[in-house]
């Protein structure tokens, strides 16, 4: 698929995904959740890639929904745009969170609506001081999608959650670093060197044990104590498998740095 309303880009083991619509603020159309949902799929297949890194071009993360292109469905049927929508949107999310491989997000400037869904999916996220959060759904008539409302009440509770939904309050970077939002704030200028730094570290880690654990700590969100603790021990059956594992011990041993080759 050739792509027009985003950048995929790989520097050595790490894809750079820059949504690119910057004159609208990377709203969403259906054009570009397609694009987004086929290079999120390309990044989860490409052994090569090692760490993903997503982005927004020009002063925003994402904008969300495309309010326009809604506006032009209101005389027809703005359902099957949000159905096609958010299927296309739902899909970047399941396969960022299922991907066995780090996502780090780069928080540029505004992320609202599906905006703020896509950042919420990143497993890292590294904010600007100039970043902005927010869920924005109501403030147009809408409920939330893409995931925001199993993500969020989970990292800052449910009566933090309810709030921001009913009055659409506007997170800063540091209330969103203060809220556990976000892992890190730093200066606009710094931002795509520290999360290219973040991803080239761990591109060269043990990346069979961060993908699953990765899987582990997601999986484990809503599910028993008892079935968690079986895929604990299952994983770590498997990891202690791996080459990585042996080298792990190896280097420990020898009181050296590991040098992990990812299996």
């Amino acid at each position: 698929m050739e792509y027009e309303t985003i950048l995929l880009q790989q520097d050595g083991g790490i894809a750079i995904l820059t949504l690119n619509r910057p004159t609208h603020l990377n709203a969403f159309t259906l054009q570009m959740s397609e694009e987004f949902l086929d290079a999120v799929v390309r990044c989860y297949s490409n052994q090569n890639v090692k760490a993903l890194v997503l982005t927004g071009a020009g002063e925003a993360f994402s904008a969300g929904g495309d309010v326009k292109a809604m506006a032009e469905l209101l005389e027809s049927d703005p359902s099957t745009f949000f159905r096609k929508l958010t299927t296309n949107l739902d899909g970047v999310v399941a396969t960022l969170i299922r991907m066995p491989k780090p996502v780090i997000g780069a928080v540029n400037g505004v992320a609202a609506g599906a905006g703020f869904a896509m950042a919420l999916a990143c497993d890292l996220l590294v904010a600007s001081a100039k970043a902005r959060f927010k869920m924005a759904f109501t403030g147009i008539g809408l409920t939330p999608d893409c995931g925001v409302t199993y993500f969020l009440p989970r990292l800052i509770g449910v009566k933090r959650v309810v709030e921001m939904a009913w009055s659409n309050r506007e997170l800063s970077a540091d209330d969103a670093l203060n809220m556990g939002i976000v892992n890190e704030v730093v200066a606009e200028a710094d931002l795509l060197s520290r999360v290219r730094t973040v991803g080239a570290q761990l591109a060269q880690g043990p990346l069979a044990a961060i993908g699953r654990a990765k899987a582990l700590i997601y999986e484990g969100l809503g599910d028993h104590l008892e079935t968690q603790m079986e895929r604990e021990r299952n994983a770590i059956a498997d990891s202690s498998l791996t080459a990585d594992f042996r080298e792990g011990i190896l280097a420990f041993q020898a009181r050296r740095h590991p040098k992990f080759i990812g299996n």
